[in-house]
């Protein structure tokens, strides 16, 4: 060997051994990370569909988009209420995530629960209402199974879905008889975790479409209690408004960390001992889509700028809108009244106020502290549909609302009423 070739052999020897050694130093604060994050309660937050598969989509919105909000809320809640919870995500971001990636991330990080968030749709023509969760099994009604059909479609979104999933075919009810035979170790846990999250969801005012069992694939290889939660349907327009407001989706959000805070009470005591009371309290108030809500404007010095958006002054006058409880129409005691609400103010607008884009008349009620405003009054849920369409292009955000002798009530189930049902 050369002197020239012995000096680069030594010179390699003493770099592969600075590597080493370097490895080496590194390896115990590697390993003593890790250990402490096992010690630590996991939960990971599957926020479904993202990238190029959209999901459900609506008039204005997409799937895909209400679940990461929704998703991202809900781990910053759980984060803020105990130093004791570790948080890790599917998704932080709009990219496409396979589910049988989304489940071995889970298991990867030896997750004590998994939550998948996702947003629920019907065919056109169809509505319903409120959020339902999903553990994993055999989906004894055809509702639940169209559920799980449409959510285990992203499959063919991936290259060699059908390698990966071992032959399964998203879209045959045939393929769903796996789920039949699987005894699922974690069913008590994820049930209880299901009904946790749903009891929340009907704390914050939110219909309870219950819980339920379906056929999964995100679910299927999980180890751990798993569920699998819609939030509302992106394809009934009152929803989707409601889905894609920040109030909303932050209420979706506290409902979910209620909902996996009061199972951590039960499971884990040693963690629940240090969560923060403030932060997902079990009774949430019923949040309307605050993006349909019109601040009071402060006086501006800028008289120009005062005169173009009117008047600004939010003090009480005798001509501001009167402040009326609604009144059954034509007379129909005890039968539903909807209403088309147009949007909510902190304090009284005067009659006549630009805000009202000439539209009159205009009614107003109070509720949780806001003055809300609504135009139109029938019986007929088709005729109040027909207002709502007539002013859209002035107020493209409006929802409709529900009474029964001045009172307001659930639209769902005001609807049934008024069939007779």
């Amino acid at each position: 060997m050369s002197f020239i070739a012995l000096r680069l052999s030594r010179r390699v020897f003493r770099h592969i051994g600075l590597l080493l050694w370097a490895v080496a130093c590194a390896w115990p604060v590697a390993a003593q990370a890790d250990d402490e994050d096992s010690r630590r309660f996991t939960i990971v937050i599957d926020a479904g569909h993202g990238g190029h598969d959209a999901g459900a989509v609506g008039s204005r919105g997409k799937e895909k988009d209400i679940n990461l909000a929704v998703a991202l809320e809900t781990g910053r809640r759980l984060k803020a209420s105990s130093p004791d919870l570790r948080v890790v995500y599917t998704r932080q971001s709009d990219v496409f995530i396979p589910l049988q990636t989304r489940a071995d991330i889970a298991n990867r990080n030896k997750a004590d629960l998994f939550v998948s968030i996702h947003t629920n749709a019907l065919p056109k023509g169809r509505i319903a209402y409120g959020a339902e969760t999903y553990t994993l099994g055999m989906a004894r009604a055809a509702a639940n199974l169209e559920v799980a059909k449409r959510e285990n479609a992203v499959i063919t979104y991936e290259k060699d879905y059908k390698v990966t999933y071992e032959g399964f075919d998203p879209n045959r009810a045939e393929s769903y008889i796996i789920f039949e035979l699987m005894q699922d170790r974690y069913m008590k846990q994820s049930v209880e975790l299901a009904r946790a999250i749903q009891q929340q969801y009907v704390n914050s005012g939110r219909q309870n479409k219950g819980v339920h069992q379906a056929g999964f694939l995100v679910l299927r290889k999980t180890s751990m209690p798993a569920v699998l939660t819609e939030l509302g349907f992106i394809s009934t327009p009152e929803e989707e408004a409601y889905l894609l407001s920040s109030a909303g989706q932050s209420a979706m959000a506290r409902s979910i960390a209620a909902g996996i805070q009061k199972y951590i009470k039960t499971h884990a005591g040693n963690v629940a001992a240090s969560f923060s009371p403030l932060i997902a309290p079990d009774k949430i108030d019923n949040a309307e889509p605050d993006r349909l809500r019109v601040p009071e404007k402060p006086k501006e010095e800028n008289q120009a700028a005062e005169r173009q958006e009117g008047s600004t002054d939010s003090r009480p006058q005798k001509d501001k809108t009167k402040e009326t409880t609604p009144k059954p129409a034509n007379n129909q005691s005890g039968k539903p009244v909807f209403k088309v609400q147009l949007f909510a103010t902190d304090g009284p607008l005067k009659a006549g106020d630009k805000r009202f884009k000439s539209l009159a008349p205009v009614d107003s009620y109070r509720e949780n502290g806001l003055y809300k405003y609504t135009y139109g009054a029938t019986t007929s849920y088709a005729d109040i549909k027909k207002t709502q369409r007539d002013i859209a292009a002035k107020f493209p955000d409006t929802f409709i609302v529900a009474f029964v002798d001045g009172e307001r009530i659930n639209l769902a189930e005001a609807i049934k009423r008024a069939k007779g049902q």
